[in-house]
């Protein structure tokens, strides 16, 4: 892979973070030119001094229209997060660059959508239905089987997912995904699948994310992490992924045709994909694919040949170079995404020290500022940071991670609420 100093390609972001500065120094290390579209208020003149291009999100034909006219000439487009890949494969079409179809993407972020699509594909998929938010919710529970998983259907990262084993959990979980979906961060997002709420069978058994990388309808699995804790709810708070996957070769062959037959399902074509799937004795269930990369800072859990990152992969598959020789580091690693244990405000950490000294834990990043307002699972949808970890083996890494988070204390501040007297 050469480096090419005359590639321009366009990064498309939710807003200006950690995950984007990310994408923006690959560039600069490979030698692109990164040209940055995000959600900014169009009328403040560049307020954080990275000449991005302002574009609604809530209107991605417009904004496709004004990033073809404004930002070429292209030599190949990113998504950064899931409400992005909408206008990036809109402005890609009317550019001729290569990037994931609309119909599809729209597909990947709808889990109706996506239901519906893998079951036609003959997929292993919970049975499902989809709720109008004002359905009658006594009714609705009495007819649900359990235990069952309430979904919103275009929030990731768990947000809003909650089992319930009865009617009256049932009943509980819905008002409050409801009441989610009714908060002024949503409703600003126009989304017509935020008007539903799915209803899904609990499937047990080990779950796994593959990051992998599609080119001309073709998969690349880069990487297949296990998800070493339980995820049985109520909540389904993500924590740790470790990289290789410590399941026999048949399991990892049958993540791997299922992944596949997920993605023809839904149709992507070219770019990044981040799927997530469950492993039980009756098989591989599928649960989504998104058409981004992996989220926050966890792409920095992974390596490839010659140090290279999935970011600088992912820019340099997006102008159309070869990279599926690449194959990823011979060590085991992971991540910790640092749960939020209470809602509150961050107020600070300590034993960051001792605990970046834990055998094969070389990073420790925490996220939150000072004075951040947090908030869990399912309402919440962030952590206070990440912990990187490398060793010789996936148990090695996993008990590093552990003991690094072990040793980390948080502060974490109560609410006040102001009275006026």
């Amino acid at each position: 892979m050469s480096r090419d100093s005359n590639k321009r390609v366009l990064i498309l972001a939710a807003k200006t973070g950690y995950q984007t500065q990310v994408f923006t120094e690959a560039a600069g290390r490979i030698g692109f030119e990164a040209v940055l579209a995000t959600d900014r208020c169009h009328v403040l003149e560049d307020p954080w001094g990275d000449n991005a291009i302002p574009v609604r999100f809530e209107d991605p034909e417009s904004a496709a229209t004004h990033l073809a006219a404004t930002a070429s000439p292209l030599d190949g487009i990113v998504a950064v997060g899931d409400r992005p890949t909408l206008i990036a494969a809109l402005t890609a079409e009317r550019l001729a660059l290569p990037f994931h179809p609309p119909d599809a993407v729209i597909a990947a972020r709808n889990k109706f959508a996506a239901r519906e699509r893998f079951r036609a594909a003959s997929l292993l998929i919970p049975e499902y239905i989809r709720l109008p938010l004002d359905a009658n919710i006594n009714a609705s529970a009495e007819k649900a089987s359990y235990p069952c998983v309430l979904k919103p259907l275009g929030l990731s990262g768990s947000r809003g997912v909650i089992r319930a084993n009865d009617p009256l959990e049932f009943a509980a979980a819905f008002r409050r995904i409801r009441a989610l979906l009714d908060t002024s961060e949503i409703r600003r997002l126009r989304d017509d699948g935020d008007q539903y709420i799915q209803v899904e069978r609990f499937i047990p058994g080990n779950e796994f994310a593959v990051e992998g990388m599609v080119t001309q309808g073709q998969l690349q699995v880069l990487a297949i992490f296990d998800k070493p804790d339980p995820l049985n709810g109520p909540f389904f708070e993500e924590t740790i992924y470790v990289t290789p996957s410590r399941q026999t070769e048949r399991v990892q062959r049958l993540i791997i045709e299922t992944v596949t037959r997920a993605v023809a399902a839904l149709g992507l074509l070219h770019g990044p994909v981040h799927a997530e799937l469950r492993v039980n004795g009756e098989g591989a269930w599928m649960l989504e694919v998104a058409a981004r990369p992996i989220g926050g800072l966890c792409a920095r859990s992974l390596r490839f040949a010659g140090g290279a990152t999935l970011e600088e992969l992912i820019l340099r598959h997006a102008v159309s170079e070869d990279v599926s020789g690449c194959r990823r580091e011979s060590a085991a690693s992971g991540v910790m995404m640092i749960p939020i244990p209470k809602d509150g405000l961050y107020a600070g950490v300590s034993g960051d020290e001792v605990a970046s000294e834990t055998p094969g834990c070389p990073e420790i990043v925490i996220t939150a500022k000072r004075g951040q307002k947090l908030l869990r699972l399912p309402e919440g949808n962030s952590y206070l940071g990440f912990i990187f970890s490398r060793g010789t083996t996936p148990e090695s890494v996993d008990a590093s991670l552990r003991l690094a988070h072990q040793r980390l204390r948080f502060e974490i501040q109560p609410n006040l609420t102001v009275m006026n007297g």
